[in-house]
């Protein structure tokens, strides 16, 4: 089936697409850059780099890194990484919906070869 991958260009140099989506959620989830890396088989550095990208991006942290100690580390998401997440999310709903009955005619044209 035919499905929609939708990357949305914020400025020149820097977008946001389901990679950086699913980072940033996958960080939420276990509350660490480096394991949210290893939940998509990715580096720490490459995770890291897209962290600081969005950054830029957002000219605003979208996540919160606590560094080691007896506590140990951690990161969660700030307002702007939740709200990045909840907006892009929205717009690719709004999307797949409005493509719908374009990507069932795509599939058609599929099945019907």
């Amino acid at each position: 089936m035919p499905s929609l991958s939708l990357r949305i260009d914020l400025d020149p140099d820097g977008r946001i697409g389901p990679g950086k989506i699913e980072l940033l959620e996958q960080i939420a989830a276990f509350g660490s850059i480096s394991a949210g890396a290893r939940a998509m088989n990715m580096s720490y550095k490459h995770a890291w780099d897209l962290v600081e990208e969005m950054n830029q991006i957002f000219g605003k942290p979208v996540v919160a890194a606590q560094t080691g100690g007896r506590r140990g580390g951690g990161a969660q998401l700030t307002n702007v990484g939740l709200a990045v997440i909840s907006r892009y999310r929205a717009i690719e709903r709004a999307a797949t919906s409005a493509a719908a009955q374009h990507i069932a005619a795509l599939q058609e044209e599929i099945d019907a070869a």
